[in-house]
Formats: structure tokens, C-alpha cells, sequence
């Protein structure tokens, strides 16, 4: 029996320690959950992607498909009058439409962006069938229609144009938050705020420094990213109002830097700063485009997307670097994050501790 009770005793310890051990609670447990809950609330009731086009002047082959197929149609594409065809085309080129489809005798036209692959493979596919359908419709005759699909942005722009931005985002947050939390927490925990207290050092400079740090790394890591992805093997192309993405990025890394802050502030040590840490950044990455797009995404998921600083950092460098819209576009998500930076500060300064204890 004591060799009985000796397995008891030792198994009880060994689990005891592991439920304790935050670090390898969350990798083992948590962190897997969590890949479950996201791609499980994207992907695990998502059929085709609804799709939505403007109708540009008189197309009656969508509208005759519209009118013969019903409700069998429209659970997968919405239709929209236009009047305006550039205005229209702008909506595509923003993403507030997936598709402008208008008709030119018996050819279909399809205007759409690359930003969104899925989407635009969606868009082509369901157009293609429409017209074919509407072959079919013609009783064996020769085939009477076809589809010309063309792009809303240069032909010559590639993939990288929207994907730079993303991975690009998501590293900044990464950085920033864990960066920011890890050092706080390390420093209390040593006992070294507590001499940088005493330090004829005011305490803005202390973390003044942080900021800059961060801020130079930030445009670093900026720099390093677009001068890869401009290589002529991968084609990035820097056009118009780019430069935007500068100042985006600094206050997108004032954001990060805010949550992290304000982890750093409430961990009283380094597991627990480091599972918060993870438990933020890693919905953070997925809920912020920088992986996946989420319009196919339920409602729910969509809304909490908006709480997270890192959507809006990624939608406007997509606009200014990959949808080759003006600086304008970029200003609500400038001010958002500005914004996320400013209450996230005065949470971190109210949280602050000098001490552990």
C-alpha cells in the first residue's frame, strides 16, 4: 500500500504544481480552447460567403437569374442598384461591395478587389455560373453570354499589397503589448522601480524612454518589412498617400503600449502578465484581420473586433497601402487608436504600483 499511496501522493503534487503553473495552464489548456472558439465561431457555421454587387444601368442576366432562381439566389448574393459607376467602383475599391457588375450587349462585366481572395474567387465563380445558366436558358442554342471579370485596383498590384499590412500589424502588437507588460512587471518584481523612485530621475523620463524605444523599433520593424516586400521577387508597390502608414504605426504602437501598460500594472508577476498577455494579443491577431478577413465571420465576432486596437491599425494601412486610397482615409482609424492610446494610459496610471505587494 505505500507504494500505492506513494503514486497518490506524487500524482496529487505533480497535478497541484501543474494547476499552479499558469505558464503551462494556458499552453496546454487554454491556449489550444481558444484557437478552438475563433476558428470554430468563423469558420464551423459558415457556408459560401454572402456576396454583395452593385448593379450598375440594366443587366438582364442578373436580373433574370435573380428573378428565376429567388430566395435560392439571394441568401448568397445581394444585389444593389447604382446609378454612378465610379462612385460604385469606389465602394468596391474601399470593401464596402465585394463586386460592380453591369452589362455590355450579351457580356457580363465584373468589376472586383483582390483585397479579399475568397471573396473575389466567390464573386467570379457565381457570376460564371449565372451566365451559364443563362446559356442553358437559351435552349442549346450557341452560347449567347459571357462573363469579363476585371480588377478595381492596377493590374500590376499583387497579393503583398494586402497582405504586408496585416503581418505587419500584427507583429507591432505583438511587440508592443508583450513588451510593455514584461517590463513593468519585471522591474517591480525586482525591486528596481522602487530604486528608480528614489533616482534623481523623474518618473515621466523612465517611461518616456520606454515610448521612444518602442516607437524606434516600431519604425524599424516598418522599415524592414516594406524594403522586403518591395524586393522584385515580391512586387510590394509604395503609391500614394504610403506614407500615412507612418504615422499609424506610431500611434498604433502608443495603443499596444497603453494594454500592455495597463497588464504590466495590474500582474503582480511575470506567469500572470504573461498569460494576460497572451490571452489579449492572440484574439487580438485574429479579431484584427491580420490573418483572415471577417466578413464571413458571425455578428458577435465582428462586434468584439472593434475593441481590439489592432483592426484599426490594419484597416488603415490597408487603405493606404494596398486599396491606394487618400491620406483622408486613414484619419478615423488615427484618432481611434490615439484614442485607445489616451484611456488606456490613465487606466495604467490609476493601476500603477511601485511594489509587489
Amino acid at each position: 500500500m505505500s507504494g500505492v499511496g506513494g503514486l497518490r501522493s506524487l500524482s496529487w503534487a505533480l497535478f497541484a504544481g501543474f494547476v499552479r503553473d499558469r505558464g503551462a495552464l494556458f499552453l496546454t489548456v487554454l491556449f489550444p480552447l481558444l484557437f478552438l472558439v475563433v476558428f470554430a465561431g468563423v469558420f464551423g457555421h459558415q457556408s459560401t460567403p454572402r456576396v454583395r454587387v452593385v448593379q450598375v444601368g440594366a443587366a438582364p442576366v442578373l436580373e433574370q437569374a435573380v428573378g428565376r432562381a429567388g430566395r435560392a439566389l439571394t441568401d448568397t448574393l445581394a444585389v444593389e442598384r447604382g446609378g454612378d459607376r465610379a462612385a460604385a467602383l469606389r465602394k468596391v475599391a474601399e470593401g464596402d461591395a465585394d463586386a460592380v457588375v453591369e452589362q455590355h450587349g450579351n457580356v457580363l462585366v465584373a468589376h472586383y478587389s483582390v483585397a479579399d481572395p475568397v471573396k473575389a474567387g466567390t464573386v467570379r465563380g457565381l457570376l460564371g455560373s449565372i451566365v451559364q445558366s443563362a446559356d442553358v436558358a437559351a435552349s442549346g442554342r450557341e452560347p449567347r453570354f459571357s462573363l469579363r471579370v476585371q480588377r478595381v485596383e492596377d493590374e500590376s498590384l499583387g497579393a503583398v499589397q494586402f497582405f504586408t499590412p496585416s503581418l505587419l500589424g500584427w507583429a507591432l502588437a505583438s511587440a508592443g503589448v508583450f513588451g510593455a507588460s514584461q517590463t513593468l512587471v519585471t522591474w517591480r518584481t525586482r525591486g528596481l522601480l522602487r530604486r528608480l523612485r528614489l533616482s534623481p530621475a523623474p518618473i515621466w523620463a523612465l517611461f518616456g524612454a520606454r515610448v521612444v524605444v518602442s516607437v524606434a523599433v516600431a519604425l524599424l520593424q516598418l522599415a524592414v518589412f516594406l524594403g522586403v516586400a518591395s524586393l522584385p521577387f515580391f512586387g510590394l508597390r509604395l503609391q500614394g498617400a504610403w506614407w500615412m502608414a507612418v504615422p499609424l504605426v506610431v500611434a498604433g504602437v502608443l495603443a499596444f503600449l497603453a494594454i500592455g501598460m495597463v497588464i504590466g500594472a495590474w500582474a503582480r508577476t511575470q506567469e500572470s502578465a504573461q498569460t494576460v498577455t497572451q490571452l489579449v494579443v492572440l484574439p487580438m491577431a485574429f479579431l484584427g484581420g491580420s490573418f483572415f478577413p471577417l466578413d464571413g465571420a458571425p455578428g458577435w465576432m465582428r462586434t468584439l473586433s472593434h475593441v481590439f486596437p489592432l483592426r484599426y491599425l490594419n484597416e488603415g494601412m490597408l487603405n493606404v497601402m494596398g486599396r491606394g486610397l487618400g491620406a483622408g482615409s486613414a484619419v478615423p482609424q488615427l484618432v481611434t487608436l490615439l484614442g485607445i492610446a489616451a484611456v488606456g494610459a490613465v487606466v495604467a496610471v490609476r493601476m500603477f504600483r511601485w511594489d509587489a505587494s
